[in-house]
């Protein structure tokens, strides 16, 4: 049975680095990329041998207008580039993004280690779009306060929700991923009333408890992303995480998904206002500069791209 990258479903950790990339012109750079993303897994484990096992857990990924290039043959059948939304002041970029790299442990040395020999694995085939470092923020919140990650599935369903399945024999146990980097607005919604925020949350701040369906507000964050069909919830595994300086700062997304459609319907109730007019309003304190889409194959397809 093919086995997914060491980074797709472990719980969070303290630190993550998130590096993307877009791959340089040449004919020589698709087998040097290929060879580089077969490498990520063996690098990391080389780097965990070294800090006497410490978990320390890595995905690479190829975006859609990259993954001929690089791997040629039969594709993800649902990878695609990521699609840009607007509607009004709400907008979600589709921004530059051939490669994705995302680290995470529980040391930031150990991230900084495994990301410095990957990159040194790709060489000049490819040029870095950029790299950011996110980091856990008191006991798992958002810089806006609140506790995030709360909806995530736990146990065996985050295997179900995050991996591609049978219907993809090549590519089973692969994950497609969407990713957005968000700037926070924090002086404008620190100027908000905290009883407002748990409106356009829809959860207490302090004690992070959920509020019954008929008490949220129609804009609530949490109803907004909350998509159900016949009656069933449709999940995304993310491992997002704050990052920034005190300067610029916000929310790395990052959701791995069986298929990229959940994420898309999830992005679209958040900006595009419904019938009643009401968007998430969440968006209102944050901005989305960029979007990417990408798919992590499983371990057993990067070893077989290993010559």
């Amino acid at each position: 049975m093919p086995e997914p990258q060491s980074g797709v479903l472990p719980d969070g950790n303290a630190h993550a680095t998130f590096m993307t990339f877009e791959i340089k012109s040449g004919a020589e750079t698709a087998s040097v990329v290929r060879k580089a993303c077969s490498r990520v897994p063996v690098l990391t484990e080389e780097v965990r041998r070294e800090a006497d096992g410490a978990d320390v857990f890595s995905v690479v990924a190829v975006g859609a207008n990259a993954w001929d290039g690089v791997f040629g043959g039969r594709k993800p059948k649902r990878l695609r580039p990521f699609a840009a939304l607007a509607s009004g002041p709400h907008k979600a970029p589709s921004t530059p993004g051939d490669i994705l790299v995302h680290i995470r442990s529980d040391r930031a040395d150990l991230n900084f280690e495994l990301a410095r020999r990957v990159y040194d694995a790709f060489g000049d085939a490819v040029s870095m779009v950029e790299e950011i470092h996110g980091f856990r923020y008191l006991d798992t919140r958002d810089l806006t306060g609140f506790v995030d990650g709360t909806e995530n599935p736990t146990g065996d369903r985050r295997a179900e929700v995050a991996l591609a399945k049978e219907e993809e024999p090549d590519f089973s146990d692969g994950s497609y991923i969407a990713l957005q980097r968000y700037v926070h607005d924090l002086p404008k919604w620190n100027e908000v009333a905290v009883s407002e925020q748990e409106q356009i949350i829809g959860r207490t701040k302090a004690d992070n408890i959920e509020f019954k369906s008929d008490e949220k507000a129609p804009y609530a964050h949490i109803k907004r992303a909350s998509i159900k069909e016949g009656g069933k919830s449709l999940e995304l595994l993310r491992h997002s995480m704050p990052y920034g300086t005190a300067e610029e700062h916000g929310l790395y997304f990052i959701a791995y998904c069986e298929t990229p459609d959940t994420f898309d319907k999830m992005l679209e109730r958040m900006i595009v206002p419904d019938s009643d007019g009401q968007y998430d309003h969440l968006m209102d304190y944050t901005t989305a500069v960029t979007g990417a889409s990408f798919f992590a194959p499983s371990l057993d397809f990067l070893k077989s791209q290993a010559t």
